[in-house]
Order: C-alpha cells, then structure tokens, then sequence
C-alpha cells in the first residue's frame, strides 16, 4: 500500500515519465502585429490611442463571446468586430464588408450601412463601459450592463473584437474580469483550445 501511495504522489519510474507539462494559456490583448501604423498600444495590451484600428490577438471561437471596452477619454472611436482583412489605418471602420462597429455617435455600421442606432439619450460618455455580445450571427451592445436592444448584423467569416480611435480617444479594453457580469449563456473570449 506505501509502495502504492508513493507512486500516487511521488514521481513512479524514472526522470518524470509519465508526466504532462502543462501550458499557460496565453492572455487576451490586443494584438501589436494587427494594428493601425499610428496607433498606440500600452497598459500590457489593454489600452488604446493613437489613431487607427487593432483587433485582439484572439477571434471568437466559441459560441457566444462577450467583452468591454472602458471609454477612458472621449473623441472619435468604434468598437464591434472585424476580420482580419479590415484596414486598421482607414477609420471610421464599418465602411467596408470586414467590420461591423458601433462608432462614438451611437450609430452601428457594417459594409457603409447603418445597421442600427442606439437608443435616444443613450450615447457612451468618458468613464462608461461598454459591453458587447456576439453570437456568430448577431452583435448586441451593453452600456454600463444595461441591454441597449439594438442588435445588427452581416459580417461573416472569422472575427475578432475589433476597437478603433482618433482626436483623443482613449479606450481600454475588458476580455476578462469584466466590470458587469456577462449576459446569460456568454462568457469571455478564450483561446482555441490546443493539444500540446
């Protein structure tokens, strides 16, 4: 039985056969090598100025994703998702058929259509957080955890959270230890799970 035990929480055999070297799974950020040329990435991958886009370094892959975005300063920003064939360096982004954002004036754009608006006396003010929920199909935005209920659509492909800033603005982004609890059945966005 002690031979047993030992095996159980020793190293059984020789040199560690046997055993798996786990892998931390790399952070969530926003991703320096797809970036806007004037943009500004600092804070460990969580804080965006300068002027131009950035994805995160991850695409949604699960289901249904949620992250957030901290409104630090205001000016001209956007924030949604986007492929990776979205020109970070034209902004605002949502001209094309590779982003779907919502933009500083609380219009959603995707391909240079409005998609949707937010409700009156809604728009996101310096020190608001918004949230966003995207399904594969469906892109919902939150505002200080409130259902803002105004949905959109039409991107397709793989896409990634996408953020954009111009004239000052400042944005910090979530996708994890969010400040408001993620709706029901979403979660934050995780690394494709990988055997090593």
């Amino acid at each position: 039985m002690a031979a047993l035990l030992s095996c159980c929480f020793g190293c059984c055999g020789d040199n560690n056969s046997g055993h798996v070297t786990l892998k931390e799974m790399p952070t969530v950020q926003l991703d320096t090598h797809h970036m806007g040329t004037d943009v500004v990435i600092v804070k460990s991958g969580r804080r965006i100025c300068g002027t131009g886009g950035c994805t995160a370094n991850a695409p949604l892959h699960q289901n249904k994703s949620y992250f957030e975005f901290k409104i630090q300063s205001t000016g001209v920003w956007g924030i949604g998702v986007a492929t990776q064939k979205a020109n970070l360096n034209q902004i605002p982004l949502g001209r094309d058929p590779h982003s779907l954002v919502l933009r500083q004036d609380g219009t959603v754009y995707h391909n240079n259509e409005e998609k949707n608006r937010l409700p009156a006396n809604s728009l996101p003010q310096e020190g608001d957080i918004v949230g966003v929920t995207y399904d594969h199909v469906e892109l919902n935005l939150y505002l200080n955890g409130k259902n803002m209920n105004c949905p959109a659509s039409g991107i397709r492909g793989t896409v990634y959270p996408v953020v954009y800033v111009d004239d000052s603005a400042i944005l910090d982004c979530q996708f994890g230890d969010f400040y408001y609890p993620p709706p029901q059945g979403y979660q934050k966005i995780l690394f494709e799970q990988q055997i090593f």
